[in-house]
C-alpha cells in the first residue's frame, strides 16, 4: 500500500474511532462536537473555542460544561472529538488543494 493510502486509511481509522468507539459521551453528540453543530449551552461555546480559538478555553470553560451536568469523561471526550472535526476539515481542505495545485502535472501536461 502506498505512503499516502496508508496516511489515509489511518486518519479515517482515527476519525471512526473518535465518532464511533465505546465512550461516555453519546455517539450523536460525539458526531455534534467533531462538526461543530447543534450542541447546547455551555458544550457549544466550549467546542466554538476548541475549533476556532484552542489557545482561548480556560477552566471556568471547562467547569461550566460540568456544572451544567457533563462529566470530566464526557467533556474530554467532545473536546477530542472537536478537535480532531476540525484536523479532519483541515486535512480534507489541504489535499484538495493538493489536487488542485497538481492538476495537470504529469507526463503530458507542458509547463
Amino acid at each position: 500500500m502506498p505512503d499516502d493510502d496508508r496516511k489515509r486509511a489511518a486518519h479515517r481509522a482515527l476519525v471512526e474511532h473518535v465518532l464511533s468507539a465505546e465512550g461516555k459521551a453519546s455517539p450523536e453528540q460525539r458526531a455534534r462536537a467533531f462538526g461543530n453543530e447543534g450542541l447546547s449551552p455551555p458544550l457549544d461555546a466550549l467546542v466554538d473555542k476548541v475549533v476556532n480559538r484552542p489557545a482561548q478555553v480556560g477552566d471556568a470553560d471547562l467547569a461550566a460544561a460540568k456544572a451544567a451536568g457533563y462529566s470530566e469523561d464526557e467533556v474530554f471526550e467532545l473536546v477530542v472529538c472537536a478537535a480532531v472535526g476540525q484536523s479532519d476539515r483541515l486535512y480534507e481542505a489541504g489535499l484538495a488543494a493538493l489536487a488542485e495545485a497538481t492538476m495537470g502535472e504529469g507526463p503530458d501536461h507542458a509547463s
